[in-house]
């Protein structure tokens, strides 16, 4: 199983220079072989392939015009053309966007294979750098002498920080005991989760309480002048601003996920469609703002790591308008009905506790199915008092919500 270990790094002065200098040529590497790919496929409709770039490079650095990239490590150039290989093998698959163009204000990073580092007694020593590279060690239950990484990646932040990342093979933790429990999770906007059981994870927000600062430094660098070091230095503060609003995203959704992952064997999500989602512009800040799909990644990552089922039920599925109870679909629902009554059992419903409680009823049919080997989960007990629903379309009648 592969793991990250991902650690400040203080670089001194020269290697500061060094990775920099990495930087700009991996980067140079990545957009000159982006912009002559685009260009031979528009003009021959031919694609390019790694073998092709990796010896378009080696020339490269024959000429006088660029030969300086021979004085860093060939290994992040040669990496970035593996990255740029595997990005059009996504785009071609329809799994991402299409790769852009690398901006110098962004993120830098530069990946090192085994052939281009050093590791030995938890001393860092990366190719055509000086000494071990500084970093601080946060990870106290793994011995840093007995880290035998197989990638190394040092970035730069955008605010000016320097982070290391270690990629280690290891093998696959613990599983958690079972415990016999199931728990479907409805994720929204007022409320980030909503569980089957009734709990309710407050939206924290993260961007929204910052709004305020972030503006004004974003005011602040309109002001400055471009290219002046006054820019340079509002442009840290705006990025420092987003990497807090960032850090404290990912603090709250790792320990949610955690922590549904440790309570339940079998997790039930709905599978919702971020990217069409953001379209709508009152809820593009907010939906962004909560990370449905990070939270959704590391709920399939840890889940696999410690033993549990991860059931997804598709996004088709009317989870909010059907009744929990006893299975009545109502013919519509408006978001702004909070709750409602099933006009066939009278039974009275909250709008995120019954979506949750159905998510469960389906990611259950679904789990049933996958372990018999049959493709329908119809037929299938729900939670409570109610009788199994037939797969065939059955008649809507209205429904009497309240808000």
């Amino acid at each position: 199983m592969r793991t990250a270990y991902r650690c400040r790094a203080y670089p001194d002065a020269d290697q500061i220079a060094v990775l920099n200098r990495t930087f700009g040529c991996v980067r140079l590497v990545w957009n000159k072989t982006l912009v002559e790919r685009q260009h031979r496929y528009r003009a021959e409709g031919k694609s390019t392939s790694y073998r092709e770039t990796d010896a378009t490079l080696t020339r490269w650095k024959r000429t006088d015009e660029l030969g300086f990239l021979s004085l860093v490590s060939s290994v992040p150039l040669q990496q970035v053309l593996r990255h740029q290989h595997a990005a059009y093998q996504s785009f071609f698959a329809r799994r991402t966007k299409c790769p852009r163009l690398k901006s110098r204000s962004g993120r830098q990073a530069a990946h090192y294979s085994r052939s281009a580092f050093r590791m030995r007694d938890g001393l860092l020593h990366l190719a055509k750098t000086s000494g071990p590279l500084k970093f601080v060690w946060s990870f106290h239950e793994v011995d840093l002498s007995t880290v035998d990484p197989t990638m190394v990646i040092v970035a730069r932040e955008p605010d000016g920080r320097w982070y290391v990342t270690f990629a280690v093979d290891t093998a696959a933790p613990a599983t958690l005991p079972a415990n016999g429990r199931a728990i479907g999770v409805d994720l929204g906007v007022k409320d980030f989760a909503v569980t089957s059981d009734g709990e309710r994870i407050p939206n924290p927000r993260h961007l929204e309480r910052k709004a305020r600062n972030l503006a004004r430094y974003q005011r602040r660098m309109a002001r400055t002048q471009r290219g002046s070091r006054n820019r340079s230095k509002a442009r840290c503060k705006v990025a420092a601003a987003h990497r807090k609003v960032r850090h404290a995203r990912h603090d709250f959704l790792h320990r949610t996920s955690t922590r549904l992952v440790r309570r339940a064997d079998v997790v039930a999500i709905e599978d919702l469609a971020v990217a069409n989602m953001v379209r709508n512009r009152r809820l593009a800040g907010a939906i962004s703002d909560a990370g449905w799909g990070e939270f959704r990644a590391m709920l399939e990552y840890k889940a696999q790591r410690a033993g549990r089922v991860l059931v997804v039920v598709d996004r088709w599925y009317p989870s909010s308008k059907t009744c929990s109870t006893c299975g009545h679909l109502l013919t519509e629902l408006a978001l702004s009905t909070r709750c409602w009554t099933c006009p066939r059992c009278r039974s009275r419903h909250d709008r995120d506790i019954n979506a949750a409680k159905n998510i469960l009823a389906a990611g259950r049919a679904v789990a049933l199915a996958d372990s018999r080997g049959d493709a329908c989960g119809a037929d299938v007990r729900r939670q409570g008092t109610s009788l199994t629903q037939s797969a065939v379309k059955q008649e809507t009648r209205a429904a009497r919500h309240t808000a």
